[in-house]
């Protein structure tokens, strides 16, 4: 490394170090009373990962993660986001919201991704804003924040949300060189030197430096949040030749036509093009190659947790924003969509009363992490506005199927131009995320609600659109675990009924109402044109436009 880059990395080393200083300095003669309470608190570490699917093989390429995580602790099979979209699942996370109430509908600063009125309303109540101020928390994030953080519009890097002292966060959408950081509101240019700029190495450098020169007098929340596995897939210089010979899985929803499934879907080209199939391949293998030096950050950050003597007082959460598919019912690459692939995410947890080699199956959503992190603080949960409930109990032995939630509410607001796409002209206005072929991922109408399912007796998945048609999507995963028969048709009415009901009363709930079991009316008549139009949190602009 020349002398030049070994005085820029000592520069920002020692303007973190003297950042930190005058942060404890500050804080000094509160801890000089420090009750010991506060001293006992567990520490928490959140690593959340961009596009990281579960359903696809996307944990395999984690070995390190596994072991000193999922073995260490407890693996959730049943984890699913409230909206497979990064924004509104980020969103989701750092408020324990439904998208309905924290009013986050997509990526864009039109679609409140980190828009002003965001940073109003949903910003002072999000759970890092609640462990600085009723936990004593010292509270680091480092990484990709919002897809729309920095924006001029909305304050710039300049702007650092309430609730972090120290703030490392990632201008715009996931990168892996070429990027700004906000560094406590200041911004820091990056290149493309892989010592110096690769944004998963300087995570794991300013997450370890975090922890080095942190208070040791104060609990610590810590968030990192990679680029990786999201596009552009831009692997370290030592792993780009892993994973030569992997492929996109072959399962039975690979490269087969969508049928009696929303229009979108069914739009898709089967089979798909040999240049298609042999891009996602690529894109596959790219986004496993990635994940490797994600789990070089994740054993750093425990072995440096270790030798500090800490790591059995710490709990460590790792998951993603979304998951993503690679060809099913021959969609090439992306999420946005309704399907176990695009909803279902990773989620391994280890701490202290947390038995290592544990499974669960019970069904867990991306809203219960805050509530579980400000209940592993000792916040009580009743005293936010959070609609998740804390998984804390189930990691300790405390909670069951029979007092755990049995559904949770799957909500996406589609993206679409109000012009024709020029990879995609023939399906005129309305549509995005087009590829060359004419096949689009994503529509202003491809707008949905559903109710995921999960319980000893029945898991099922219902789906209306907000669309023309209200179309509908009915699966029963028991039978059909890749979703290739969309049911709607043919299930019961009453079943139909109950379903509708119950999507319609989780899209209308808020705080400790989405918490509570399903109450189904008999006298209830199914009706989807209920749901959407009296209920719907937002109706876009662009909507209004193609009217």
């Amino acid at each position: 490394m020349s002398q030049a880059r070994v005085y820029r990395r000592s520069a920002a080393l020692l303007r973190l170090c003297l950042i930190m200083c005058v942060t404890l300095l500050s804080n000094s003669a509160a801890e000089g009373n420090l009750n010991l309470n506060w001293y006992r608190k567990p520490n928490i570490v959140l690593i959340l990962t961009d596009d990281l699917d579960v359903s696809m093989g996307g944990m395999i390429p984690l070995n390190k993660t596994r072991k000193l995580i999922g073995e260490a602790g407890i693996t959730f099979t049943n984890t699913f986001v409230a909206s497979p979209l990064c924004c509104p699942s980020r969103a989701s996370i750092l408020t324990g919201k439904y998208p309905h109430n924290h009013h986050v509908i997509n990526n864009t600063l039109e679609g409140n991704c980190s828009s002003e009125a965001w940073q109003k309303t949903q910003e002072p109540e999000t759970f890092p804003a609640i462990l600085q101020k009723y936990g004593y928390y010292q509270t680091f994030f480092a990484g990709k924040y919002l897809n729309e953080y920095g924006n001029k519009q909305a304050g710039g890097v300049e702007h650092v949300p309430p609730g972090w002292d120290y703030w490392f966060a990632l201008e715009r959408n996931s990168k892996y060189y070429n990027y700004t950081l906000s560094v406590n509101g200041k911004a820091q240019r990056h290149g493309q030197n892989y010592s110096e700029d690769y944004l998963t190495d300087v995570l794991a450098n300013v997450s370890i430096d975090f922890l080095q020169y942190k208070s040791n007098y104060r609990p610590f929340f810590m968030m990192v949040s990679t680029p990786a596995p999201h596009s552009p897939w831009t692997a370290a210089p030592q792993y780009e030749g892993q994973f030569t010979k992997v492929k996109a899985p072959r399962d039975p929803n690979f490269n087969v036509h969508g049928k009696d499934k929303h229009w979108l879907v069914r739009q898709a080209k089967t089979p798909m093009a040999n240049s298609s199939v042999e891009y996602l391949d690529n894109a596959y293998r790219r986004r496993w190659r990635t994940l490797l030096s994600v789990d070089d950050l994740v054993e750093k950050v425990v072995k440096k947790l270790e030798v500090r003597g800490e790591l059995e007082n710490t709990y460590i959460i790792f998951t993603s924003d979304n998951g993503y598919h690679t060809g099913q019912f021959s969609m090439p690459l992306d999420k946005r969509q309704l399907y176990e692939f695009d909803i279902r995410v990773p989620l391994l947890v280890r701490g202290p009363d947390i038995k290592p080699n544990q499974t669960s199956s019970l069904l867990v959503a991306n809203i219960d992490l805050g509530p579980t992190i400000v209940d592993m603080a000792g916040w009580d949960v009743n005293k936010t506005k959070m609609d998740g409930m804390s998984f804390l109990p189930i990691m300790t032995g405390k909670a069951n199927s029979s007092t755990w939630r049995s559904d949770f509410l799957v909500e996406y607001e589609g993206e679409g131009h109000n012009v024709s796409d020029p990879a995609c002209p023939i399906l005129g206005p309305g549509v995005s995320e087009c590829f060359p072929d004419c096949v689009c991922e994503d529509s202003y109408n491809n707008t949905y609600a559903c109710v995921r399912t999960v319980s000893p007796a029945a898991n099922l998945q219902y789906c209306e659109f907000d669309d023309n048609e209200v179309f509908v999507e009915v699966y029963n995963l028991t039978a059909d675990p890749f979703q290739l028969t969309n049911i709607a048709k043919t299930i019961d009415q009453e079943v139909l009924e109950k379903m509708n009901h119950r999507l319609m009363m989780l899209q209308s709930c808020s705080g400790q109402s989405c918490r509570t079991p399903g109450v189904y009316d008999s006298r209830f008549k199914f009706d989807p044109r209920l749901m959407f139009g009296s209920l719907s949190p937002h109706i876009s602009r662009l909507r209004q436009t193609l009217k």
